[in-house]
């Protein structure tokens, strides 16, 4: 869905920045920072364009770590020091596992490591010593959705529409999307009970009014839902939330378009100017922010680079491996979609 994002256009905006840096990182030491951080991830994520899965998750990685100085420079969360990166505040164990299986920890909350600052600026959480495998942060990345590393069952971004919700007249006082990527699974059980299951790791979805259902007038409320399937796989429902007490300034008492879409945005977290529910996983309170999911995926594949070439070596062989092709495609889409989401980001903490 994002094949065709503007790298150079998103690179011409942070470019652009530089000249009058945004919130806090128009003075000082922070706007110092700010500069040299993006004018490096920019030399570093044109370098990985132009060499091949050797070494490119390794140099798309560093691009990334020093984009995440130049966001915490810009954060208006951040006072004082606080803005200050040290070390990488994630780590990577079990290289001796099947690929999808290599675990990723993360630093405590509090602590200044990269990833738990950036995380905290985005409302992110991290995980400490409560291991995610690398299968289950790879598929938190809309562009890998058709790229699956194993069969087992997987909790992937759902699609919805993004600001043309806002769009329009509504005679209701709901708010009213598709979910979209529903797995066939859930589609082939077709029972509410199955969809409900499978919600649980949802929160935000599973915090719906209602829902279309089939048009079974014996069953009543309890008619199942009535999905659209795609020709590829998978399919949508359309769903329904209501609007938070109080809102409903428009002349029929009914909900604006602008307040829906305010709505939305509380239930979603944006990629790239699309709109996702997505996964809260394990542990965690809430979901990872989708430039976290690219962090941490990034930094494993630059781990096993560095430090398990031979390894990383058979991983990427296309002749022998089932994981070669997956991999030059997330790498590929990385130098497409990160200068667009960081530049997303930097927006994002600086208003």
């Amino acid at each position: 869905m994002h094949s065709d994002l503007d790298a150079d256009e998103a690179w011409e905006r942070l470019r652009a920045s530089r000249s009058d840096p945004p919130a806090r990182a128009d003075t000082g030491s922070r706007r110092k920072t700010y500069s040299a951080a993006l004018e490096q991830a920019q030399q570093l994520f044109h370098a990985a364009s132009v060499v091949g899965p050797a070494t490119s998750p390794i140099l798309a990685f560093y691009g990334l770590s020093q984009a995440g100085r130049a966001i915490t420079a810009a954060a208006w969360s951040l006072k004082g020091g606080d803005w200050r990166l040290d070390t990488h505040g994630i780590k990577t164990t079990g290289f001796h596992l099947p690929f999808p299986d290599i675990e990723i920890r993360t630093d405590p909350s509090g602590t200044q490591g990269s990833f738990v600052k950036v995380s905290e600026v985005l409302d992110s959480p991290v995980w400490e010593m409560d291991p995610l495998r690398l299968e289950d942060v790879w598929d938190l990345l809309p562009p890998n959705l058709r790229y699956p590393l194993t069969t087992r069952k997987r909790l992937t971004p759902l699609y919805t529409v993004g600001d043309d919700v806002g769009v329009g007249t509504h005679e209701h006082s709901l708010l009213s999307v598709p979910v979209c990527d529903l797995p066939d699974r859930v589609i082939d059980a077709g029972t509410r009970e199955a969809l409900v299951d499978f919600l649980t790791s949802y929160p935000t979805v599973a915090q719906h009014e209602s829902y279309v259902t089939t048009r079974t007038l014996s069953l009543g409320p309890e008619a199942p839902p009535d999905y659209t399937r795609y020709n590829h796989g998978g399919g949508e429902l359309r769903m329904n939330w209501l609007m938070p007490e109080g809102v409903g300034t428009g002349f029929d008492g009914n909900a604006t378009g602008v307040e829906r879409l305010a709505h939305l945005r509380t239930l979603t977290r944006s990629y790239a100017g699309s709109r996702y529910f997505l996964p809260v996983l394990g542990s965690m309170k809430r979901e990872l922010h989708p430039l976290m999911a690219w962090w941490a995926v990034l930094y494993t594949l630059s781990m096993l680079a560095r430090y398990e070439p031979a390894t990383w070596g058979t991983l990427i062989n296309v002749d022998t491996s089932k994981y070669a092709v997956p991999i030059e495609r997330l790498l590929e889409r990385a130098i497409n979609h990160l200068p667009v989401l960081i530049a997303d980001t930097i927006t994002e903490v600086s208003t």
